[in-house]
């Protein structure tokens, strides 16, 4: 016999599992020859490997029925059983990146926003550059949060810079926190529908989740996190490439920006543009472009974003 550990995350264990643990005892029922034990947010299964096959296809199916329904019942957990001797249909899932608290499937929707999933997988550093919408920071973001999931990572670090209050944030009313949530605050919103509230408290509190302005990131050295920096067409050469030699052994990166947004004086060339010349070539680092296509807002953004590049960039006579 071979034992099979299933770890439950993001899942409230009295909606999966059932009243005294009444739908595993169903599967356990099923399957007579194996051993399934539930305990806290872990069920052990033991039996031969044919059989834990069959319960590993069941559990994530009911999983699945959990995240998008909320709950799974002792009828829903006969349903499967009943499909026990033929293969589970599937749903698609292996492009769900990770489900969100309320089951809502956070996934790549367009083409190009598949393409920066991909090229995270293949590179340790990646660029997704293109207009606002275009889902760069959320699938970034999403990308980091199944990383942590995993256990690929440890932490995840996010940053931007606050150049609108040129990083000289003593200014400003409030303790550091309450200095730099208003330049962060499109993070916080990404990271609200990933993860529970309560565990996004604790991973906050206990800095396996830090969100801090790019100046902070000065003198470090990050090891097995994945690492994001948004809004990086309002970095200088020199801080992307302070930013950029950060990175520890076991990390990966994903760098955002959109070229038509940058809030830097007219005479300091944007870090991204630069970066976008310098690095083109290097293995390791991919670039992706995101465009109009890739608009996921209300359907006028699109229009909107066209009608300003037509502007900036008029035909030529």
């Amino acid at each position: 016999m071979v034992e099979k550990i299933i770890t439950l995350d993001n899942v409230s264990l009295i909606d999966f599992l059932g009243v005294e643990n009444k739908n595993i005892k169903e599967v356990a029922i099923a399957f007579p020859e194996s051993k399934i034990i539930s305990r806290g947010n872990q069920i052990r299964i033991k039996g031969t490997p044919p059989e834990i096959v069959k319960i590993q296809d069941i559990l994530n199916a009911l999983l699945e029925h959990y995240h998008q329904y909320g709950e799974v019942t002792q009828d829903h957990v006969m349903a499967y059983l009943q499909q026990k001797d033929k293969p589970i249909k599937k749903t698609g899932k292996d492009e769900v990146l990770i489900y969100g608290p309320k089951g809502v499937r956070i996934a790549p929707k367009t083409k190009n926003q598949r393409t920066l999933v991909k090229a995270s997988g293949d590179n340790d550093v990646v660029f997704a550059i293109g207009p606002a919408g275009t889902g760069k920071t959320y699938i970034s973001v999403a990308l980091a949060v199944q990383a942590l999931k995993n256990k690929s990572v440890k932490k995840i670090i996010i940053t931007r810079p606050a150049v609108e209050a040129g990083e000289h944030l003593g200014f400003l009313p409030g303790d550091l926190q309450e200095k730099i949530d208003p330049y962060l605050r499109p993070i916080y919103d990404a990271l609200d529908d990933m993860i529970h509230s309560e565990k996004l408290q604790h991973y906050l509190d206990n800095r396996v989740i830090e969100i801090a302005p790019l100046a902070y990131m000065r003198g470090r050295t990050l090891n097995q996190a994945f690492i994001l920096l948004d809004e990086a067409q309002n970095t200088t050469p020199m801080q992307l490439k302070m930013f950029l030699t950060r990175m520890g052994p076991q990390s990966k990166m994903i760098v955002n920006g959109d070229r038509s947004q940058i809030d830097l004086p007219k005479n300091q060339e944007s870090g991204l543009i630069n970066a976008a010349r310098v690095l083109k070539d290097t293995v390791g680092i991919a670039f992706v472009e995101l465009d109009t296509r890739d608009v996921i807002r209300h359907r006028i953004v699109k229009d909107i974003i066209k009608a300003y590049d037509k502007a900036q960039n008029p035909p030529q006579k």
